[in-house]
């Protein structure tokens, strides 16, 4: 796409539901992965990976940006911490279609912290209000924060509420907060997603605290049970690893979630709903395993998933889809077997 995506008629309207979103995820969220959750769930609030404002303004701006109509309603996710320079890719972003701009204040890496903006941006929340009402002023859809609970010592709730309050004074109402704080040394960027605890509470009383803000629970959610239960005390919830590795669960989001009445499309039907997709991608130069790669877990914990995921492991060179109806007439040879057996 060039410019701004329009909407085709059969996506979700943005509503600025946080209700449920898929988490930006580093190498994982691309254009394709987006594609291929939005024909698992029409409402979830979908979001790029990150993006760095200057990549934004001086990158292949189509490249960065560019993605399908179909994955409405998204989010685009920036990383930085110059208010001019992230109210310019604010701007842009907006102007390419997305419904929702997103600030990083989460990322633990090294590298983002050279840069000077994630999760080390929790210790100047002056200079994030400050970024946030340019971003906010420069463009006409909404700027939300994706933070921590905390980083290194500072983790007490007081130092979450003086972040929460000074970013929110300058005009943010909605908050995703992964519920770990973040080590900035000592601690991979993996470490920082496992090693320190979860704590949920203190998330939930900072809803209780902010009755007027949304607030978005991320971090260990690994089931929609576990959605539904934290829906109970905060506005949202939003699911990373889960959702990528076992993405089948998405199909059940809108009609729990959302008061869907449609069926959810089986598995055969997302994969032969995508396969158009995949051959416009290869006439245009791709390759299959850019697409494919993000599906390998579609049949997690079905007779022939293993087998599923092993034929389409690997095809970096491949240049056509029949590996893809290979894949899907092993496993459902597999799921026909144990019927059999049965």
């Amino acid at each position: 796409m060039t410019g701004k995506a329009p909407k085709p008629t059969n996506a979700a309207p943005y509503s600025g539901s946080h209700r449920f979103a898929v988490a930006p995820m580093m190498d994982w969220t691309d254009r394709h992965c987006r594609y291929f959750h939005r024909l698992l769930t029409r409402h979830a609030l979908l979001y790029t990976e990150m993006i760095t404002a200057d990549a934004v303004i001086h990158g292949d701006r189509e490249r960065l940006l560019g993605f399908n109509p179909e994955e409405h309603p998204v989010a685009l996710q920036l990383g930085g911490s110059d208010p001019k320079r992230l109210a310019e890719a604010a701007r842009i972003g907006a102007e390419f279609g997305y419904d929702e701009i997103n600030l990083n204040v989460g990322c633990p890496s090294d590298r983002v912290q050279e840069g000077r903006f994630g999760a080390c941006l929790m210790a100047e929340p002056e200079l994030v209000a400050d970024c946030i009402a340019a971003m906010r002023a420069a463009c006409d859809v909404p700027v939300t924060v994706k933070c921590r609970i905390g980083i290194d010592d500072q983790d007490s709730e007081a130092d979450l509420e003086r972040f929460v309050s000074t970013v929110a004074a300058a005009g943010c109402t909605t908050f995703i907060v992964h519920a770990r704080k973040a080590w900035l040394q000592g601690l991979s960027p993996k470490e920082n997603r496992e090693v320190p605890p979860l704590n949920y509470e203190r998330v939930y009383r900072l809803k209780a605290a902010h009755p007027e803000l949304t607030i978005v629970l991320n971090g260990g959610i690994r089931s929609l049970d576990e959605a539904e239960e934290h829906l109970a005390k905060v506005n949202g919830v939003m699911l990373g690893r889960a959702a990528y590795q076992t993405p089948y669960l998405l199909a059940e989001v809108d009609r729990r979630f959302f008061g869907s009445q449609a069926r959810p499309a089986t598995r055969r039907e997302v994969i032969e709903r995508l396969i158009p997709y995949i051959e416009r991608h290869l006439a245009r130069g791709g390759r299959l395993n850019n697409v494919t790669r993000h599906i390998l877990g579609l049949y997690h914990g079905e007779p022939g998933g293993r087998l599923f995921r092993r034929q389409l492991s690997g095809l970096h060179e491949k240049a056509d889809v029949e590996p893809l109806l290979e894949a899907l007439a092993i496993v459902e040879r597999a799921a026909s077997l144990k019927r059999v057996a049965a």
